[in-house]
Order: C-alpha cells, then sequence, then structure tokens
C-alpha cells in the first residue's frame, strides 16, 4: 500500500502525462502541484512508485510516465469524477431529446460522446432478445395483408407485411389485435416463441388461417433476428503518437463488429461503469487501450445494452467516466419514456 503522499505524486504525474504527453520530472511535479516536500523528497517517491511497477523511465535521462498498473490504481482511488456542468447537461438532454426513433437516438449518443471526450465512442444497438413488447398493432393493407407494427420498451419499430391466405374482416382484426396484446405486452422478446406457440387456441376456428400466418410473422421478427451491432464514432480523435505499435492495427480492430461486441460484453459489472485498463483488455489489438463503459436502457440483469468509450492508456478518466455515466443516464430516461 502506498501512503497519502506517494499516492498524491502517482496523481500529479497521471494529471501531468495526460494533459502533456510529456515524461514527467520531480522539478516539473514541484513547480506545477502544491506537495509541500522538497524535489528530493519527490524523486524518493517516484523511485519507490517505479520500483513498485506504477510508473515507468522510457527512456534514460527522462521523466516518468504511468504504467496500466498505475493507471489503475489511480482511476481505483478517484476522489470525485469530474462533473458535467450545468450547461453541459442541459445540451445533452435537449440534444438527445431531439431523436425521432432509435436509430437516431443511437447516431445521437455516439456522435456526443466522442464529442464529450474526445475518445472514440462505442453504442451497442438494443438487443432485441433483451426487449420487452410495449405495443403490437394490425393495419389492414388490403382484404388479404395486414401491417403488423411491433414496438419495443428500447424504443425499437419493427414493421413488417403479412400476406393473409384468406381476405380478413375488420372485427376479426381486432380480435387479434386484442389476443396479441394481452398475451405479449410486458413480455421479453425471448419468451415470445413459447408463449406465441399457444395463441392459436385463442382464436376462432374461423380466423386460424390468417392468425397463423400473423403469428409465424411475429417468431420471425422476434426470435429470428438478431439484429445486435456496435456503432463506432471518433477515430479521428486518435493520434499515432499514443501507439507505440502503430495505429492502423487498433483501427482495423475498431471496424470489427465481432471484436466490439466482445469488447463491451467483457465489461463485467452491469450496473456500474466499468473501467479496462491496457493488457486488462483481452482483445490483442486493442491491449494499448482503455475502456469506459457502462449499461443503459434498464439496471443490473436488465439493461438492454452498453455504451462507452475507448481511447489511449493515457485517457482524462474523471472526464470519460463522468460523461459515459451522464450520457447513459439520459439515453436510459429517453427509451423508458419513448
Amino acid at each position: 500500500m502506498l501512503d497519502d503522499r506517494k499516492l498524491a505524486v502517482l496523481r500529479a504525474i497521471v494529471r501531468d502525462y495526460v494533459s502533456t504527453m510529456e515524461p514527467v520530472g520531480s522539478k516539473s511535479l514541484v513547480d506545477r502541484h502544491h506537495l509541500d516536500v522538497s524535489p528530493a523528497t519527490i524523486r524518493n517517491d517516484m523511485a519507490v512508485l517505479e520500483e513498485q511497477g506504477y510508473i515507468t523511465q522510457p527512456h534514460t535521462s527522462a521523466g516518468r510516465i504511468p504504467t496500466d498498473k498505475g493507471y489503475r490504481l489511480f482511476v481505483d482511488r478517484l476522489s470525485g469524477i469530474k462533473p458535467l456542468s450545468a450547461a453541459e447537461r442541459r445540451a445533452i438532454e435537449t440534444f438527445l431529446a431531439g431523436a425521432y426513433d432509435l436509430d437516431d437516438v443511437v447516431l445521437r449518443t455516439v456522435r456526443l460522446l466522442a464529442q464529450l471526450t474526445r475518445q472514440v465512442a462505442l453504442v451497442q444497438y438494443p438487443s432485441l432478445t433483451r426487449s420487452a413488447v410495449r405495443h403490437i398493432e394490425l393495419v389492414p393493407m388490403a382484404p388479404q395483408r395486414l401491417l403488423l407494427v411491433l414496438i419495443t420498451d428500447s424504443g425499437r419499430v419493427e414493421q413488417r407485411a403479412v400476406e393473409l391466405p384468406e381476405p380478413i374482416e375488420e372485427p376479426a382484426v381486432a380480435h387479434l389485435r386484442a389476443i396479441l396484446n394481452a398475451c405479449l405486452d410486458g413480455r421479453r422478446l425471448s419468451e415470445a416463441e413459447s408463449v406465441v406457440a399457444e395463441l392459436p387456441e385463442r382464436v376462432q376456428p374461423g380466423d386460424r388461417h390468417n392468425a397463423a400466418a400473423v403469428f409465424s410473422m411475429i417468431l420471425d421478427t422476434l426470435v429470428e433476428r438478431h439484429d445486435e451491432r456496435v456503432v463506432v464514432s471518433g477515430a479521428a480523435n486518435l493520434t499515432p503518437a499514443d501507439f507505440s505499435q502503430g495505429l492502423r492495427e487498433v483501427l482495423e480492430s475498431l471496424e470489427e463488429q465481432v471484436v466490439l461486441m466482445r469488447l463491451l460484453g467483457e465489461s463485467a459489472d452491469e450496473a456500474a461503469v466499468t473501467v479496462t485498463i491496457g493488457a486488462e483488455n483481452r482483445v490483442e489489438g486493442l491491449r494499448s487501450m482503455s475502456l469506459v463503459a457502462t449499461a443503459y436502457g434498464g439496471t443490473g440483469e436488465q439493461a438492454l445494452a452498453r455504451l462507452g468509450v475507448i481511447g489511449p492508456t493515457r485517457m482524462d478518466y474523471p472526464t470519460a467516466i463522468g460523461a459515459v455515466r451522464t450520457v447513459a443516464r439520459y439515453v436510459s430516461q429517453i427509451l423508458a419514456g419513448s
């Protein structure tokens, strides 16, 4: 365990290196920070921090820079998250509230996170299998054609045209609509197959052929479709200077949907903002980066998806954590009220 003074020295080194990208020396620490000790004492503290693996010297006669272990201690011992100003919070709320559908919510969110943090933003689309049915509408389009409209609690709107084997009258449409909403409203989409399998018994025998076509379309929409993907914004915020092995491998990894889904899926705690630093990241091409992520659209195991930012380990963690937490809260509120 480090004493308070050595922790203060480590915090100062992290903050200076994040802001300047220059190795930090003892003299600059004394000049910039009110540590109330001599440069010799600071040098001794830096020697202990280096011996214990929290900082390192990139080359001879240089100052020191944080290691992954140093960033981890810095994050774990953060005394506070940088709060967004009232003006920033109002701007976020106004910007996100202007979205007109789920696609627009996701696109606005990813652009907003990239702008607030100056990192690469990642927003996972809510999984259909994690969503619940909010309402089902059946709209007659022709004697043997219906428009199936399914609205989920994540704000998704799925529309499908259903070709019917027989003409259908409005009373039969209304009856079928009532059955669907009574049985599926509030149900998780992962439960849809078992629920829909029991619905034919609730339909009048003469309407069962048409009902079967509607039920089949619901199963195609809810059960067979797994539209899980991650939207990315802010790759231009990355600079080659932050990556000793080059930027190309990082950019290639960020283009792979499987990699991004795995990356967000490995940030364990659904209920909190998680920070994965450097080598803690199991994605080979992204081990020089840190991920700050959290869930949105629900709580705990009921969360719909995840969002976050990824950037070099030389990241402004207090700002990133504050922005990710705040944006996730606003997106959750918007989806809950959609």
